[in-house]
């Protein structure tokens, strides 16, 4: 049956109901991190809001026969900001917005697609795969007509992203470093497959924190104390006044997600807490060949005491040791990050999708992101692996 397609934009997304754009996000994928209630919390925490640079504009595509236009079916929807700035985005665009402003134009405001503050692939097109072309197309004519600078889709999925370069975008790619479980049976058996330096090396700086007295606790869901969650924010907070900044996320947004997709490593030295990490637990499953992913994303680690190799412990090993007992598949490392290849991590191409307004800075940008993209491929390919190629090594 002939049907129109129709879009609009909510300033909050408490506009729609959860029901409708939870429905859409499972046929996507089902990230909690791209769910009504999480992006629910960074606005009704005042951490997304006008005032901090983000005005929420949600994409809503609805499908309506022509015999009954009032008859309206929402086929898609898509968490979409109108930004200030570029901070808490991670992919980095400072020089295009130089160039902008050398040149006599506004490159601010813009528009972004993703998940505040949280450089995680997934969905971002959230709709069925027959209607994912649609909502590509729909996006891009929702942006070309509001005259802003420019369009952002960050950390996409393949599908999304092969979407949105059909509809005009081009594409970025970008390297982070992900740690894939291969059904070891514990944290020794993980450390028989790394390199002898690296073996070495971590063994020495778990030895160095037990020595050190110590202890390694990991909750999830309801085991997380009120008085957990307020010890975490002190790190959190701790972490940002160190580099002279203001945290990005309130306590309040910490109290406002669900607990149930939280993994918090608490470190204690003499029954006192002095360190801990937050990483997020979810669960998703490809919408084309219908796997399902067990999936932690580290974020978020602070300390209130300087104890040697303590950031490797909290941040990397209780993680992988707890992703290992809880048959985890992949540990997401966040942006960047090297180091972390000694820590049995491997190099992953992550990837994001661009447009921008003015023919001339889109004709710069497409030729600067195909030397990017071949220049992330290079860099990729020359890092040595951390795991052994001899088995008696």
């Amino acid at each position: 049956m002939p049907s129109s397609i129709s879009v609009r934009a909510l300033t909050q997304i408490d506009d729609i109901d959860a029901h409708t754009w939870d429905a859409l996000n499972d046929q996507s994928g089902g990230s909690y991190l791209c769910s009504h209630h999480f992006l629910k919390a960074f606005e009704i925490t005042a951490c997304v809001i006008p005032k901090t640079g983000w005005q929420a504009q949600h994409l809503i595509v609805e499908s309506s026969p022509h015999e009954n236009p009032a008859q309206k079916e929402v086929i898609a929807v898509m968490p979409l900001y109108v930004k200030g700035h570029s901070y808490g985005e991670f992919v980095f665009d400072w020089a295009w917005a130089d160039a902008y402003q050398r040149n006599g134009l506004d490159y601010y405001p813009k528009w972004l697609c993703g998940v505040p503050f949280t450089p995680v692939s997934g969905a971002r097109l959230l709709t069925s795969d027959k209607s994912r072309e649609s909502a590509a197309q729909a996006l891009m004519q929702w942006v070309q007509a509001s005259k802003l600078s420019s369009l952002h889709v960050l950390y996409t999925t393949a599908v999304d992203q092969q979407a949105l370069i059909d509809a005009g975008c081009l594409a970025r790619t970008h390297t982070q470093f992900h740690w894939r479980n291969a059904k070891w049976p514990s944290f020794d058996a993980f450390l028989a497959t790394l390199t002898q330096p690296k073996r070495k090396k971590i063994r020495a700086e778990r030895r160095k924190v037990g020595q050190a007295g110590v202890e390694m606790t990991a909750k999830t869901g309801d085991q997380i104390s009120p008085e957990d969650w307020q010890f975490f924010y002190r790190c959190y907070a701790h972490t940002y006044a160190m580099r002279g900044n203001k945290p990005y996320l309130t306590e309040a947004f910490f109290s406002a997600i669900d607990p149930a997709h939280c993994l918090l490593i608490l470190a204690s030295q003499e029954g006192q807490p002095v360190a801990s990490a937050l990483l997020l637990l979810d669960q998703t499953t490809d919408p084309i060949s219908g796997q399902v992913m067990r999936k932690l994303y580290g974020r978020y680690w602070g300390g209130l005491a300087h104890i040697d190799c303590l950031h490797f412990e909290v941040a990397y090993y209780a993680p992988i040791q707890w992703a290992i007992e809880n048959n985890i598949d992949v540990i997401e490392g966040g942006a960047q990050g090297e180091h972390k290849m000694a820590r049995g991590f491997v190099p992953v191409q992550t990837q994001s999708a661009h447009w921008l307004a003015h023919p001339g800075f889109f004709e710069a940008v497409e030729n600067y992101l195909t030397q990017e993209r071949a220049g992330n491929a290079a860099y990729a390919a020359s890092l040595n692996s951390p795991f052994r190629d001899d088995p008696h090594d």
